[in-house]
C-alpha cells in the first residue's frame, strides 16, 4: 500500500533524488499570483473612472470635470479675487503712505496711481514743475523697493491743443509720460523696468462735457505690473 503514496510524491514538480528544489515550483506560483493581483488593480482602478453618478453611491469616485467647466470655475474664481481686497503685496505696502492727491486702485495691469497734472505741470506744459519733482521724490522709496515693471502713462482731456511744440494732445501726453519717466530715471528707478505711453483723450476716466470730467482725465497714471 505504500508504493502508490510514492507514485503520487513522484508528481511533484523540483523533487529530485537529492531533495534539493522542492519548493521552487512554489516560488514561481507566487510570482503569478502577485502579478495577477497587481493586473486586477490596475484595471478596477481604470474602471473607476467612469463609475459613480454623483448620487453618494457607490463610494467616493468622482468623474473627470469637462474642461469648459472647469475654465469656467477658474474664471470665475479670478474675478472674485480681483473683487476682494488684498492684504498681501503692494497694496497694504501703499496704504496709507501716499502723498495727498494721488489715486490708487487695482486693475488687470496692475496697481495704477493716478497723479492730477496740476501736481505735475502747468497748463499745456511738459515740463516738471518744483512741486512736481517734489512729488515723485516722495514716491521714489516705494518705487524702488517695487521689483516688477513701471509703466508711465500720459493722459489729456478733449480740448485741442495746437501749439508749435504740442501739435496736438498726443504729443502733449506722450511728453508728459516721458518728463516723468527721466525724472524717476534720476531718481535711481532702473531704465529697464519703465516705460512711457502717451494716451491723448483716448481713455477719459470722467465726461469731457463738464469742468470736472475733464480734470479727471487730465493726469498721468503709474501701472506697477506685479511679478
Amino acid at each position: 500500500m505504500a508504493k502508490p503514496h510514492r507514485q503520487h510524491q513522484d508528481l511533484l514538480p523540483g523533487q529530485g533524488q537529492d531533495g534539493e528544489g522542492g519548493e521552487s515550483w512554489l516560488l514561481s506560483y507566487l510570482d503569478v499570483l502577485t502579478l495577477l493581483i497587481t493586473l486586477f488593480v490596475l484595471l478596477l482602478s481604470l474602471a473607476g473612472n467612469g463609475m459613480g453618478d454623483g448620487d453618494g453611491q457607490g463610494g467616493a469616485v468622482t468623474k473627470p470635470v469637462p474642461f469648459e467647466v472647469a475654465q469656467r470655475s477658474s474664471q470665475a474664481a479670478t474675478q472674485v479675487s480681483e473683487a476682494l481686497p488684498r492684504r498681501s503685496g503692494l497694496l497694504p505696502e501703499l496704504e496709507g503712505r501716499l502723498p495727498d492727491g494721488i489715486a490708487m486702485s487695482r486693475g488687470q495691469e496692475g496697481v495704477t496711481l493716478r497723479i492730477d497734472d496740476t501736481l505735475l505741470f502747468g497748463s499745456g506744459q511738459a515740463q516738471l514743475t518744483a512741486a512736481g519733482r517734489a512729488l515723485l521724490s516722495r514716491l521714489n522709496g516705494l518705487l524702488l523697493a517695487f521689483e516688477g515693471s513701471i509703466s508711465v502713462e500720459g493722459h489729456t482731456d478733449s480740448v485741442p491743443i495746437a501749439t508749435a511744440r504740442f501739435p496736438s494732445n498726443w504729443e502733449l501726453s506722450g511728453a508728459r509720460a516721458i518728463a516723468v519717466l527721466r525724472h524717476l530715471q534720476e531718481l535711481g528707478v532702473p531704465a529697464e523696468r519703465l516705460r512711457a505711453i502717451g494716451y491723448a483723450d483716448t481713455r477719459p476716466l470722467g465726461d469731457n462735457d463738464t469742468a470736472e470730467g475733464r480734470a479727471a482725465n487730465r493726469r498721468v497714471a503709474l501701472v506697477l505690473h506685479e511679478r
